[in-house]
């Protein structure tokens, strides 16, 4: 069931969506070397504390940390740890929070230092390609075109979008209907609607698609080694097209 959210509901998802956006800028400021990503967890979770809220991902499903901490070719849901950060490296930051009983959840990929050229443009491209997907979350479009949009703009720009992960609606569960695959045929899917509310989120790797799960059950990882990149949005369907409540 996709649900349509009212002004009231969408009001608490844009609080919590700012908790989280605020929640990433603070840590940027500490993505450096030297730094490690169980550091950041602990500044992550006192701020959402902080803001009266709740972290979105402690406890969910088991997970053990406030945020997803997931370095180079980690894709998503990488445990946070003491291991030092390093110049050279990409940390992709998840981060979720409950305010009054509705999620926010946000992403980016940081450069730990200066980085190579080719990492940049992977940073550049998986970015632009979330804003691709949200200019086509418009009412009357399809879920497809979402999709479609952010496949097209990666493959043209020679990288590879992930196929096992995918977006979702978000509201008073974090992971809601529709799903929001990042690949797909325009004009498929549900019907796009004004006070839909979902979480559009690139992942997008160097080279191949293939992904697999660490033994921790949770860091999932491109088969091949190279490495990945991931930014999402929370936005909401307004009658002229999506609201980003991350932003």
């Amino acid at each position: 069931m996709i649900h349509l959210r009212d002004s009231w509901e969408i009001e608490r998802i844009q609080k919590s969506s700012q908790i989280v956006r605020d929640t990433l800028e603070k840590l940027h400021e500490f993505v450096k070397p030297g730094v490690s990503t169980l550091e950041l967890d602990c500044i992550a979770e006192d701020y959402i504390k902080s803001q009266d809220a709740i972290p979105g991902f402690k406890g969910l499903y088991g997970f053990p940390s406030t945020v997803c901490a997931s370095v180079d070719d980690e894709v998503v849901h990488g445990v946070p740890n003491d291991k030092k950060l390093e110049e050279g490296q990409i940390l992709s930051l998840d981060v979720g929070a409950i305010y009054k009983g509705y999620y926010g959840d946000h992403a980016r990929t940081f450069p730990v230092g200066p980085i190579s050229a080719s990492t940049k443009k992977l940073l550049d491209v998986t970015e632009k390609s979330l804003y691709e997907g949200i200019k086509s979350a418009k009412p009357g479009n399809r879920i497809g075109d979402i999709s479609y949009s952010i496949q097209d703009y990666v493959e043209s720009n020679g990288f590879a979008v992930v196929r096992d992960l995918v977006g979702h609606g978000i509201g008073e569960s974090l992971h809601e209907d529709p799903q929001i695959p990042n690949f797909g045929v325009k004009g498929t899917g549900d019907i796009i609607k004004e006070g839909m509310c979902f979480a559009i989120e690139p992942m997008v790797t160097m080279k191949s698609y293939e992904v697999f799960t660490k033994k921790d059950d949770w860091t999932i990882c491109t088969k091949d080694g190279s490495l990945a990149a991931h930014f999402e949005h929370t936005i909401t369907i307004m009658d002229n097209g999506a609201k980003i409540l991350t932003k």
